[in-house]
């Protein structure tokens, strides 16, 4: 519940003190390949498939996995959506392509090692490692299925529409009277009943209704067992031969279930995270890339929010979000100094600490223990106050570096925009 307050928190601060750069992972993301896998576990319904590395591998899933198929679909496999319409930064375009099996290999081999730009991975794109060779399907009718969790009801909530193959957005604002959403009773689970609604939403023309009734509760006991955020397949389809099949499907797990769900959690792919946030995920701080030139330290989540807005009201962006925490170690405070460093868009930073748990000399320790660890080349301003304030103050003014201290959030973000506009 307060991770989920911090996130939702977070996202409205955001959205007002700077541009997202990416978004912060508090939410496991898999592959598509891998979301495969795991639901076929469940007896549901998936296209044949296989996730290939190197066109070797390639020629040799054609062979062995898909030896009688004329046609293939090659996906490129990134953590970020739009892939269909993305495009690479060699030229080609579109991240999905269907194509001849003879052309397989090699319309796989100019998506492998190359940089994919879409709509949600901002300009830097992603590099694709893998790419994800699937059967065509004859999908003769498309529609939106989602499980997700509801504050309202404050349980899953089930979301479907007759209509699918685009965005939930595009549907709301298209079709919003064909979206249906069935809360489920977190306590009694899914009932026949409320898969029963689920499957009227959706509108099958061929597929046989109980089998669908049953697919849908197979997707519950995923999303249940599995501790998913998130369960969304865009689109789940009727093939010609009425089965109901999910053709694209993205999982979301809850962080906070790591601990159980160990085999999950071991598909995390570290190469499609802001290495900054992963570091930062190792060392327990709360970090946020963002596309400012003020790097900032705070501790509590309420005043790291404060923060970027007054620096973004003196003028300035913030360049990310970091929040140590209320029990940070002078080790947690380094590698925050190391994390806002390593970003060479960031030409001044803020510490801005106010003591209660967290005390100053504990974070003036780590300033100092830092600059021995960092090679400081842009200004640091500091605003100290609560806790220990003059025992920080005073460790702050014995170690001789070249600080800027500040007696207040005003004063602090009036002059970290200064310091950046002159360096």
């Amino acid at each position: 519940m307060g991770r989920g307050l911090f996130n939702k928190l977070v996202s409205r601060s955001l959205s007002v003190a700077g541009n997202w750069q990416q978004q912060q992972l508090r939410r496991l993301n898999i592959h598509e390949y891998q979301g495969a896998d795991l639901m076929s576990r469940y007896g549901i319904n998936v296209p044949k498939g296989v996730a290939v590395s190197s066109v070797e591998e390639v020629r040799k899933a054609i062979q062995d996995v898909f030896p009688n198929e004329s046609e293939l679909v090659v996906k490129s496999q990134i953590l970020a959506g739009g892939r269909g319409l993305g495009t690479f930064k060699s030229g080609l375009k579109g991240g999905v392509h269907i194509v001849k099996a003879d052309q397989v290999e090699d319309i796989a081999g100019k998506m492998l090692g190359q940089i994919l730009v879409t709509k949600q991975t901002g300009p830097q794109g992603k590099v694709v490692s893998k790419v994800y060779l699937c059967q065509k399907l004859s999908l003769v009718n498309e529609m939106y299925f989602a499980i997700t969790l509801d504050r309202n009801s404050a349980g899953p909530l089930i979301i479907a529409c007759r209509k699918g193959g685009t965005s939930i957005e595009d549907l709301a604002e298209n079709f919003p009277d064909m979206i249906i959403k069935v809360p489920i009773d977190v306590f009694k689970g899914i009932t026949d009943e409320d898969a029963a609604k689920v499957v009227d939403g959706l509108a099958p023309k061929g597929a046989d209704r109980n089998d669908s009734i049953e697919q849908v509760k197979k997707l519950y006991k995923l999303f249940r067992e599995s501790d998913c955020t998130l369960l969304e397949i865009n689109p789940i389809a009727e093939t010609s031969d009425n089965k109901l099949v999910a053709a694209d499907a993205k999982l979301n797990f809850d962080d906070n279930a790591a601990f159980r769900q160990k085999e999950i959690f071991a598909l995390r792919d570290p190469t499609q995270e802001d290495p900054r946030e992963v570091t930062a995920a190792k060392a327990d701080l709360n970090y946020i890339g963002l596309d400012g030139e003020i790097g900032c330290m705070v501790n509590g989540a309420g005043l790291a929010m404060a923060t970027m807005d007054i620096i973004k009201l003196h003028g300035g962006t913030p360049a990310n979000f970091l929040d140590v925490g209320g029990n940070a170690s002078e080790g947690q405070v380094v590698e925050a100094f190391k994390i806002l460093t390593s970003d060479e868009k960031v030409k001044a930073i803020l510490v801005n600490i106010f003591g209660g748990i967290m005390k100053c000399d504990v974070i003036a320790s780590g300033i100092v223990n830092a600059a021995k660890y960092v090679q400081l080349k842009v200004p640091v301003v500091v605003r100290l106050e609560g806790t220990n304030v003059e025992q920080g103050k005073s460790i702050l003014k014995e170690s001789g570096l070249t600080l800027i201290t500040a007696e207040d959030l005003d004063d602090a973000a009036e002059k970290a925009v200064k310091a950046a506009a002159s360096s």
